[in-house]
């Protein structure tokens, strides 16, 4: 099985594996003893890695760091050069607080040491009545273990999980739900430009986070505060994207372990599955403008994820396109070439969608058409079509505008009917092939199709359909229907005839012949 790699930590401290100073105080055992903080109050959130009963004034030397220091002064007493000292050595330490039993050797908190730890800014803590340190001692160990074995038990079991998933082929926004299953917040994937490359965690706290993305976004970088936790996501020295946890509710260490172990878990989803930072962005750009053409969520609540993806959207022109039969990646490229915002994802169906961002100033059709022309001599196909919707001013009408885009995608689609098309089609150029297409899954429609073709389709004649295909297509044409098929026309007659006797039409009538085409388009487009 596929392991994940061993994140490293600029810290000291194994993550979640620490009280701070101000869980310390509030134990019950600790409260016994009628603890005051007289210095170091704005720092009560240390973490306390361990406690140690330590009472020389060089207790420094025996200490790493993150300890709770427990002492009575008993050695202190009476010096006030060894009571500076004594925490001095312990800031000079980096001691999460110091604990001051209050008694013989201190009735009252000694101001010496109580100036110098609020100098340092050490937490310094008096107990105003008797506590075995025993006891204290025991209370915050077995608490420390308990959290230590949590957090490892916590490590494992997601690693597993989002491994398994990992070793399963699950894509991208499977993981970033895990994640944000474990971690109770939104979970947002960005690029090193801080594009918004995939989300996770409930849709309107989702939404809320990318509503003010620009202003998070510059902020996330920083130091974690309130919850917001981020790793960085890379290897062999490169960084590529971020991870954030938006507003993690738990203990920041847990939040920094499961940031941590969704990174690494990120970086081998990438290596593993050969997927590239620009692979994810079309992955987010797939997903929206599906959830577009879908409607089932309505456009103004995707506004935030368009605007997050990098898209812009204010005061802008929207153009929604669909491309038969283009790769997503190169349609892509072009984009860039030509100097075009916008959004591109592949279709389930296989197209290519391209929702355009243009400023209100730009001109839309010349724009359309001059990236149909250089896709054409990209290509190198010249029949490739650009399938174009009316441009949209509101955001809101975008939805309709990518499912026109791709009514009249579908329309254009047989391409035996336009030999010759133009680059750029629209709505008003797909005429009846269009109506027909829109309502292909209409049941009137296919009994009407199954009815009229009815002695062609009963024993499978797909020869004589091409010809009537063609025959339809050419307006009729004899000459040219027998010059396509590469046979004579006294042949071509009598296949003609053929047709028209199993059909029982007369295909010199206008209005029979008219019938039997929209039957045979209605026919086509059911068997796409």
């Amino acid at each position: 099985m596929t392991t994940l790699p061993e994140s490293r930590h600029t810290g000291r401290q194994p993550l979640g594996t620490t009280l701070s100073v101000r869980q310390v105080l509030t134990l019950e055992r600790v409260l016994a003893g009628e603890p005051e903080v007289v210095a170091g109050s704005g720092q009560l959130d240390r973490p306390v890695r361990w406690v140690h009963v330590a009472e020389a004034a060089d207790v420094g030397v025996m200490l790493s760091g993150g300890e709770m220091v427990l002492t009575t002064g008993v050695l202190l007493a009476g010096d006030e050069a060894r009571q500076a000292e004594y925490i001095g050595s312990l800031h000079r330490a980096e001691a999460a607080a110091v604990v001051l039993g209050l008694g013989r050797a201190f009735p009252t908190p000694p101001e010496v040491m109580r100036r110098t730890a609020e100098r340092c800014g050490l937490p310094m803590v008096v107990l105003h009545r008797p506590l075995p340190f025993a006891e204290l001692t025991e209370e915050v160990q077995s608490r420390l273990v308990r959290r230590k074995f949590a957090a490892i038990s916590l490590s494992e079991t997601v690693r597993t999980a989002l491994t398994g998933l990992i070793t399963s082929g699950a894509p991208l926004q499977r993981l970033l739900d895990e994640i944000a299953r474990y971690s109770g917040c939104p979970v947002v994937v960005t690029n090193l430009a801080h594009r918004v490359l995939g989300t996770a965690g409930e849709r309107a706290a989702v939404d809320d986070v990318l509503r003010d993305w620009d202003r998070i976004a510059r902020q996330a970088g920083g130091a974690a505060g309130d919850g917001w936790i981020h790793a960085e996501l890379g290897g062999r020295g490169e960084l590529w994207g971020r991870l954030l946890l938006c507003g993690h509710r738990g203990e920041p260490a847990t939040g920094r372990l499961l940031a941590d172990r969704a990174a690494e878990a990120l970086v081998l989803h990438r290596m593993l599955g050969g997927a590239s930072a620009h692979g994810w962005e079309e992955q987010s750009a797939r997903s929206l403008l599906a959830d577009l053409v879908s409607g089932v969520v309505p456009a103004r609540q995707l506004l935030p994820r368009a605007r997050a993806a990098g898209l812009p959207v204010n005061r802008r022109i929207f153009v929604p396109l669909v491309v038969p039969g283009a790769d997503p990646g190169r349609v892509d490229r072009l984009l860039r070439l030509l100097g075009l915002p916008g959004l591109v994802a592949e279709l389930a169906d296989g197209s290519t969608a391209v929702l355009l961002s243009l400023a209100r100033d730009q001109r839309a059709e010349a724009l359309t058409a001059r990236f149909a022309a250089r896709l054409r001599t990209e290509t190198g196909a010249a029949n490739a079509v650009v399938a174009a919707a009316g441009a949209r001013t509101a955001w809101d009408d975008v939805p309709a505008g990518l499912r026109e885009a791709r009514h009249v995608a579908d329309a254009v689609a047989d391409s035996a009917a336009a030999p010759d098309p133009p680059a750029v089609v629209r709505l008003r150029d797909v005429h009846l092939r269009g109506l027909v297409r829109l309502l292909r899954d209409d049941p009137h429609v296919q009994s009407f199709a199954e009815r009229e073709l009815d002695g062609l389709l009963c024993d499978a004649a797909p020869e004589l359909l091409d010809v009537l295909r063609t025959y339809l297509a050419t307006g009729r044409n004899k000459s040219r229907t027998a010059r396509l098929h590469h046979v004579s026309r006294p042949a071509l007659y009598r296949r003609l005839e053929a047709i028209q006797s199993r059909l029982g039409v007369d295909l010199d009538d206008f209005e029979q012949a008219a019938s039997v085409h929209i039957a045979l388009l209605a026919h086509d487009a059911q068997q796409e």
